[in-house]
């Protein structure tokens, strides 16, 4: 249920499926690394408790989705590669959410995110073409749940990502993640003017927060040194699959999560970026829904329309006047549906 189309992996296209490869790697390094070396608060049990959740219910939903549209589960036949493509959106999804949260020493949270990310993806859809296409980054959905549905759970502490390196280490780091960022999602994703969109956004909201409400210019530009807002930036909000294609969308939607970033912060709501990104997400669902319905109804009108004056010109004394235009239109909607 990661696409519209429910194309077996192996017929999918090359790019999308080599961006998942790379992006489920990146993630699996830096989640070996960060419990192993960099210093990540989290135990073993949670991002395995994560992966655990993501692959069976992605798999479980696949199975009931397969069934009722009547067709073989994306991840049956095609070797051993294709079940692990299938999951590799699951993975990711798994990683992401146990490294950005913290619940202590609990595994039910991480759970809890994991499975709403994934159901998020099945259950909030909306219109697009001929078939529905999630709307919502599924991680940063689930991350933003758990957040209001358990107070006492936080987001990873900042320092946890380079704990425990060395001054070189403090900028090393950080410059790596951005250079397989850029990559990536330079070959990728096509993403880089969101990327771009995204960061001047946030330099503009800081500076006008610093001007108009006497915010601290430095706090204000603080975030962004930290690695959770690299990782946030290259890998989070440049989601292909909930992101705008276009050149003038990813502008839109990059300046938009500044802009409502910078409100929330103004109204001193924490964990604002995670916020901000699901209030976007939510707005472009609600525009890609009503522009679906405006289609469909043009659609409707015109082949009623059409229908009238055929039917006039045919027989110009059997169109009654109960033969509405809007009785033609209800007619045809209710064929359509």
């Amino acid at each position: 249920m990661n696409d519209s189309t429910h194309t077996s992996l192996n017929s999918a296209p090359d790019r999308p499926r080599a961006a998942l490869r790379r992006f489920a790697l990146a993630i699996t390094i830096l989640n070996l690394l960060g419990h192993t070396y960099l210093g990540f608060e989290q135990s073993w049990a949670q991002p395995l408790a994560a992966l655990a959740t993501t692959y069976s219910l992605e798999t479980l939903l696949e199975w009931i989705d397969s069934r009722v549209q009547h067709r073989p589960a994306r991840f049956a036949g095609g070797g051993l590669m294709n079940k692990v493509d299938f999951l590799l959106s699951a993975h990711i999804t798994g990683l992401a959410c146990a490294m950005l949260l913290f619940a202590n020493d609990r595994l039910e949270p991480i759970m809890f995110a994991s499975a709403v990310a994934i159901g998020s993806k099945a259950i909030l859809r909306v219109p697009a073409g001929r078939g529905s296409r999630h709307v919502f980054n599924p991680s940063n959905f689930g991350i933003t749940t758990t957040l209001l549905c358990f107070p006492w759970v936080g987001i990873a502490p900042p320092y946890h990502f380079t704990e425990n390196l060395d001054d070189i280490g403090d900028w090393l780091l950080p410059a790596v993640i951005v250079l397989s960022g850029t990559f990536l999602n330079a070959r990728f994703t096509g993403r880089l003017p969101l990327i771009g969109c995204w960061l001047l956004g946030f330099c503009v909201q800081a500076v006008l927060r610093h001007l108009l409400l006497g915010a601290f210019l430095g706090g204000a530009f603080m975030p962004m040194t930290g690695v959770a807002f690299i990782l946030y930036t290259f890998y989070m909000v440049t989601d292909p699959a909930t992101t705008p294609g276009t050149l003038r969308g990813q502008c839109i939607f990059g300046f938009s999560v500044a802009a409502v970033y910078g409100m929330l912060m103004t109204l001193h709501i924490v964990f604002g970026l995670f916020f901000a990104l699901t209030i976007v997400c939510a707005g472009r669902g609600l525009l890609m829904t009503a522009d679906a319905r405006l289609k469909s109804l043009r659609s409707a009108i015109s082949t009623s329309s059409y229908a009238v004056v055929s039917a006039a010109r045919e027989h110009p004394l059997s169109v009654h006047a109960p033969d509405t235009l809007a009785e033609a239109i209800v007619k045809a909607l209710s064929r359509r549906s």
